[in-house]
């Protein structure tokens, strides 16, 4: 059920989701948290269909802010989404207009659940300190996508000098997989340390030098980085060992090749991982991420960059 309410105010957005909630079961006692998403027009479609997928695992409140163009008078438009156009969630669509554009916290406010935890999530481009933006002060947990950004790597330099307990990117979330596989292949005789360590992945990816400091932090030995064609994401991973390297590899599609010293080669499932399944991963906590935070903080700054890789 699709409703629009054109011209209006936070307190009759209110009063309709309580009529609606009767009208089509759904129990705000469901709800486990509530998601807000300030977003711009051109991106609040595929923002929605993300948080609405992402929400089977999690159901929540998504309140999408759209702020529109601030010169005239404020007008408030909104739109409710529930029951079979909105998965498991209540969607609110609040498009603001005039002064009221800028006063995006002040707007979602009255629509935050009671007593339930929020978390602010930016599908563009994102603050440079998430913990000190309007909305991002009031959550618990902030989510960034880097990739988004115009300059990936630098965001990810001024988001590791802004870091606070809470804040995350899909940009890391996207790399779980490649983590997973390359441990438990040095989970396996020989147990020899990682002397050096190469990531290629394209120049736009801020995935790649997530992993790249991951691995450098985890094993504590020399990692670079060099830069494949743009939109590749993460090509290969190349680590040295005294018996022989270890190398995964993903050229494209979603499987990858492993290959270890004195074993056959295995083909492993690498799949890319979709914004919804990334954004479903990081609503599971609402603690701080250690390891993110390791890794963005005091792995990042000990990436060497060679073959021209982007910065």
């Amino acid at each position: 059920m699709i409703v629009d309410l054109p011209s209006t105010n936070t307190v009759t957005v209110s009063k309709r989701l309580v009529s609606l909630r009767d009208d089509v079961g759904a129990m705000a006692l469901g709800r486990v948290l509530t998601l807000v998403i300030p977003v711009d027009e051109d991106r609040v479609d595929s923002a929605i269909d993300i948080a609405n997928d992402a929400s089977r695992q999690h159901p929540c409140r998504v309140i999408a802010l759209v702020s529109g163009n601030a010169r005239g008078t404020a007008r408030l438009d909104a739109q409710i989404r529930v029951g079979g156009d909105a998965g498991a969630s209540e969607i609110v669509v609040l498009r603001m207009y005039g002064p009221l554009a800028k006063q995006g916290r002040a707007v979602a406010m009255p629509l935050l659940l009671a007593d339930s935890p929020i978390v602010v999530w930016w599908p563009g481009d994102s603050p440079d300190d998430p913990h000190t933006d309007p909305l991002g002060a009031l959550a618990q947990r902030r989510i960034t996508d880097t990739a988004a950004a115009a300059r990936p790597h630098a965001k990810l330099a001024r988001l590791a000098k802004n870091y606070t307990d809470g804040d995350t990117d899909l940009a890391w979330t996207r790399v779980t997989l490649w983590r997973g596989r390359l441990a438990a292949a040095l989970d396996q005789p020989p147990y020899e340390s990682v002397t050096a360590a190469t990531v290629v992945g394209a120049g736009d990816s801020p995935s790649a030098y997530l992993l790249a400091a991951w691995l450098g932090k985890s094993l504590r030995c020399p990692v670079s980085i060099s830069s494949a064609k743009a939109g590749s994401g993460i090509v290969s991973v190349h680590l040295e060992r005294a018996s022989g390297p270890v190398d995964l590899v993903r050229p494209s599609g979603n499987l990858a090749t492993l290959t270890q010293p004195a074993q056959p080669d295995r083909v492993v499932a690498l799949p890319h991982r979709g914004d919804a399944e990334c954004l479903a991963d990081e609503l599971r906590r609402l603690d701080a991420d250690e390891v993110y935070a390791e890794t963005l903080v005091r792995g990042l700054p000990n990436v060497a960059r060679k073959n021209g890789a982007a910065t």
